[in-house]
């Protein structure tokens, strides 16, 4: 009888506040920061989680965020009620949309559509203004453009030879030209910025910013240098403004470019000396304070003249934007103050120079590095991976500038930067005199350690998990978990629960072993036990005290006893006689030592309470008797020293786990090797036996720096499961005393716990799996690595956006097995109408298939159609090329059908459309495909007649209530002031040609 197993499945994550993967992103009360492959939602505030957005069965980490832009026409009381899109891009190279609703958190985010188009990690991201349209970079040097409302990727830009570093888009500066797509300015690490044209889908610049690597990008539209000073358009003047665009080096350097809206709008024109102009030219190098550190991340305010600045350190500086008012008046001042200095010298002469060139300077143009001065500096604990802005004016912020500040520490803070005033006199002041300094106003940093995670350890009622890390202790509660208690602590490697789950222990780097009160989150007591770091600590089989082992070599032996503590509480009886109670606490009594040859880095005792294994740095394990400490064994055969050890609960069998990637089992009766397993692709840290109410069963666990957990048979030798999810090497491993979990403590900070469920499991089934999913990835591979062999660095730079997955071929698949049914039940149809034609006797019709009848006697087109709109639009093209010709042929006479009928036009539209520019090649050079084409073309074309009709007579209905809506404005103001029809039709014109302009 084949033997099964119960499955093992991994359940939500937690002690994660935000992973140093991805950006974040901040709407001044909520935070929005990457949970390895989640999304979390933080409450600023309250610092409490109101939302986790996670995708089934996707392990791949975040790596960017990016809210889409929202409107800003929409007035605030009617965008807060409407959820609000996300990006967000993965490691794997997906982005998947999210919905939420940030007024109403309480709401689950939905996951609206999947795209993929990039063969690696995507490394930026970003909207244009109006949020149909997405770009995203990859570490490849690709940028893909995605039509959000088609749900489809546009096309692929292939130029850069590093991972994209900036995107922005840049709409059209001429508003008549409206249906022109715009420009995209893109950054990489191969030290380019490059200027797309969208709509010719073609670079026209490229810019060697440095020598170093292009780290960040950003861009604001400013009207700075107009000679009235005002955001008006004078008529006969051109496109007045233009774009300034920041970019921040590897190397701390931060330069400013100026993009012309008016040589924009010229386009690539040939000038009197057959040159091409060039759009974007280098204005100045912002005057930073000397760094080394990269500069990851520039943003502008949307509304201040303020511009933030990231270093690849723990500051973050905040630069004030002077306007040009206050750059003359400093000019004046300066040439007030020279002036003074040349008359007490008493040289005329060099006084008339310098005011002449001071008054060239006050009346010529306002250079950018003049206009730039710092406002202030944020200094973090940690160091900064990112930060984020609230866009809109928050009532706490009291005038300030809320600040969202994610550390590689496993934290986030928020900060209040103090406006700038215009008023005061002193624009470099706040109005009261002081100088601006930014205010920390909330940390959530509890939920999470802010180191790796050494040790984990598990209360025996399994209700309660305590994690330790350098610096602290937290003890979770395993049901909800929650952290009940954060204490401080050293920088532990060991721990565990004592008898009664009330006390904790803690062996530390420094030697001294830590005993906490849980209840109270007090420490007890403090021993200075070992002169070296203790790696093991095992609680007694009978309770009564416990072992210690360290680097000085030494195995310590403790005793638990109950010490009077303090002078009592004096109690007097009715008869005058007086007591004194005293209290009583745990207390640890040193009893024995037993002396070793070498660095002890593990020990355990066995369950009966007979045998003591103790591992030693030369590789080897000693067993001695427990009562005794006399030599038993001695286990050699690990290349490496032995990390981990555990003893089965029958005391028969013990496994050892080594940095050599093997795990060991062998028989404690005579210390003999029953099984020697290659285990891991990195060192094993821990191992441990399953516990349980099957004493006999021998099932362990492991886990290792390759960041797996898996499961083990100790009597067949055979793996059972594998489980993948941290990101990071995994240093703890604990069982729960019921044999129903399994808690792990990783490099990445994160616990997971991970369930028995009701499903079994058999191991040839298991073999079979991950055969099957080894070679889906390996085709999968193979199909997208096709493209990339006509590439290379003469390649075309722009091509379709394709990339086939598992959700493709699948799809495709389904594509191809409703084709193959419609047309065997046709074929069944025509074959049983020709022989009743023929025999002249009713003949039975032929059964149906199965599917067919099950969706309720569809007819075959109408089951192909069905399929077809159940497949995403995001992922119809790809799984179109998995159809072979014949199969095309066959799906092109159904969209005639379709076409016929008018069903689903705007779908049949596009498949056609992709199919005629796949097959084209062998559709040309079928003539039998000329004639079902003309008919398409003739039912396609009747079809989209009377599409267009319903529009029109949709979009004349709007135009009529637009007109009628304007006729009621302008007879209320036309009432209300007094104005006569011509006024009122000017006012409105003014307003509606008036754009929103910010002033600097």
């Amino acid at each position: 009888m084949v033997r099964s197993y119960m499955r093992h499945g991994p359940t939500q994550a937690f002690g994660i506040v935000n992973s140093p993967t991805a950006n974040s992103a901040y709407d001044g009360r909520l935070a929005y920061v990457a949970g390895w492959e989640d999304v979390l939602v933080w409450d600023v505030k309250r610092g409490e989680m109101v939302s986790m957005w996670h995708s089934p069965s996707h392990t791949s980490p975040v790596t960017f965020i990016s809210p889409s832009s929202s409107p800003s026409s929409s007035s605030s009381s009617s965008s807060s009620d409407t959820p609000k899109t996300f990006a967000v891009s993965y490691q794997d190279g997906s982005i998947r949309l999210w919905s939420f609703n940030s007024a109403n958190p309480e709401i689950e985010a939905s996951e609206i559509v999947t795209f993929n188009g990039h063969k690696k990690s995507i490394s930026h991201m970003s909207w244009d203004v109006s949020g149909s349209k997405l770009a995203s970079g990859g570490v490849e040097g690709e940028i893909v453009l995605w039509d959000v409302i088609g749900e489809i990727g546009l096309f692929k830009l292939k130029s850069h030879r590093g991972a994209i570093t900036g995107l922005k888009f840049i709409p059209h500066p001429n508003p008549n030209k409206s249906t022109h797509p715009g420009f995209l300015v893109s950054t990489a690490k191969d030290t380019y910025m490059k200027l797309w044209d969208l709509e010719t889908q073609h670079c026209i610049q490229t810019i060697v910013v440095g020598r170093s690597e292009v780290t960040s990008l950003e861009v604001k539209e400013y009207d700075d240098y107009l000679p009235t000073g005002q955001g008006e358009e004078e008529d006969g003047e051109g496109i007045r403004g233009r774009w300034i665009v920041v970019t921040g080096s590897g190397d701390g350097e931060s330069k400013v470019w100026s993009l012309d809206k008016e040589k924009l709008d010229s386009g690539l024109k040939e000038g009197e000396n057959g040159e091409l102009p060039t759009l974007i030219q280098p204005l100045c190098t912002l005057p930073l304070p000397s760094s080394s550190h990269a500069i990851t991340q520039i943003d502008f305010h949307p509304t201040l003249p303020l511009l933030l600045l990231q270093t690849n350190d723990k500051t973050i500086i905040v630069l004030r934007i002077r306007s040009e008012e206050e750059v003359n008046a400093k000019r004046a001042r300066r040439k007030k103050r020279d002036k003074e200095k040349s008359k007490k010298k008493g040289k005329q002469q060099v006084e008339e120079e310098e005011e002449e060139q001071l008054n060239d300077g006050v009346t010529g143009d306002v250079k950018w590095e003049e206009r730039v001065t710092s406002w202030c500096v944020i200094r973090a604990n940690a160091k900064v991976k990112s930060f984020a802005m609230a866009r809109e004016q928050v009532d706490s912020a009291k005038g300030g500038v809320q600040l969202l500040v994610a550390l590689a520490n496993n934290s986030i803070e928020s900060y209040t930067i103090p406006s700038p005033s215009t008023s005061s006199k002193k624009s470099s002041k706040l109005p009261d005199g002081s100088s601006p300094e930014p205010t920390k106003t909330h940390v959530v940093d509890l939920p999470g350690h802010r180191n790796d995670i050494r040790s984990i350890s598990i209360s025996s009622d399994d209700q309660v998990i305590a994690s330790c890390s350098n610096g602290t202790l937290k003890i979770w509660n395993a049901r909800t978990t929650q952290c009940i208690r954060t204490i401080e602590c050293g920088y532990s490697i060991c721990s565990t629960f004592l008898p009664g789950d009330r006390h904790l222990v803690i062996g530390t780097k420094s030697g001294d072993l830590l005993l906490f009160d849980i209840a109270s989150s007090t420490l007890l007591e403090s021993y200075k036990a070992h002169s070296g770091s203790i790696f093991g600590i095992d609680v007694r089989p009978d309770g009564r005290g416990l072992v210690t082992g360290s680097e000085d070599k030494d195995v310590k032996f403790w005793d638990f006893e109950l010490k009077e503590k303090g002078e009592g509480e004096k109690v007097v009886d009715r008869l005058g006689r007086e007591t004194i109670y005293k209290t009583k606490q745990l207390a640890l009594v040193h009893v024995r030592t037993l002396k070793m040859t070498d660095d002890i880095l593990s020990c355990k005792y066995s369950p009966d309470g007979r045998f003591l294994a103790v591992s030693l740095l030369d590789s080897t394990v000693k067993i001695f008797f427990s009562d005794t400490l006399k030599f038993f064994l001695s286990l050699y055969g690990h290349k490496l020293p032995v990390l981990s050890l555990d003893i089965s609960q029958d005391s028969k069998l013990i496994i050892t786990c080594s940095a050599d990637k093997n795990i060991k089992i062998w028989g404690m009766d005579f210390g003999d090797c029953h099984k020697s397993l290659f285990a891991h692709d990195d060192s094993i840290m821990q191992v441990q036996f399953e516990k349980g109410q099957e004493r006999n069963s021998h099932y362990f666990w492991s886990v290792g720096k390759d960041g797996l957990l898996k499961y083990w048979d100790g009597d067949k030798f055979e793996l059972i499961q594998k489980l993948e999810g941290h990101h990071g090497e995994i240093w703890a491993l604990a069982t729960s005393h019921n044999g129903q979990f399994v808690v792990t403590g990783s490099h990445d900070k994160s616990i997971r716990i991970w369930e028995k469920t009701d499903e079994p499991l058999f191991l040839e089934e298991e073999r079979e799996r991950e055969i099957e999913q080894m070679y889906d990835t390996n085709i999968l591979d193979n199909l997208n690595r096709e493209p990339d062999l006509d590439g290379g660095e003469g390649g075309e730079t722009v091509e379709g956006v394709t990339k086939q997955t598992s959700e493709t071929l699948m799809s495709g698949e389904k594509i191809l097995e409703a084709l193959e049914i419609a047309d065997s039940d046709r074929e069944a149809t025509r074959t049983w109408e020709e022989e009743n034609a023929k025999s002249q006797v009713d003949l039975p019709r032929p059964s149906r298939n199965a599917e067919l009848v099950a969706y309720g006697d569809l007819d075959p087109d109408e089951y192909v159609l069905k399929v077809i709109q159940k497949i995403p639009t995001a992922n119809m093209e790809d799984a179109l090329l998995v159809l072979p010709f014949r199969y095309v042929i066959s799906l092109l006479g159904y969209l005639d059908e379709w076409a016929l009928k008018g069903q689903q036009t705007v779908l049949i539209s596009r498949i056609l459309f992709f199919l005629m520019r796949t097959h084209s090649n062998q559709i040309i050079s079928n003539k039998i495909m000329r004639t079902p084409l003309l008919t398409l073309r003739n039912h396609l074309r009747e079809s989209l007649e009377k599409q267009r009709n319903v529009m029109g007579y949709n979009l004349a209905a709007l135009k009529f209530l637009k007109s009628s809506w304007e006729q009621e404005r302008t007879a209320g103001l036309y009432e209300q002031e007094g104005m006569d029809e011509e006024a009122v039709r000017k006012r409105i014109e003014e307003g509606r040609g008036k754009r929103k302009r910010v002033v600097v």
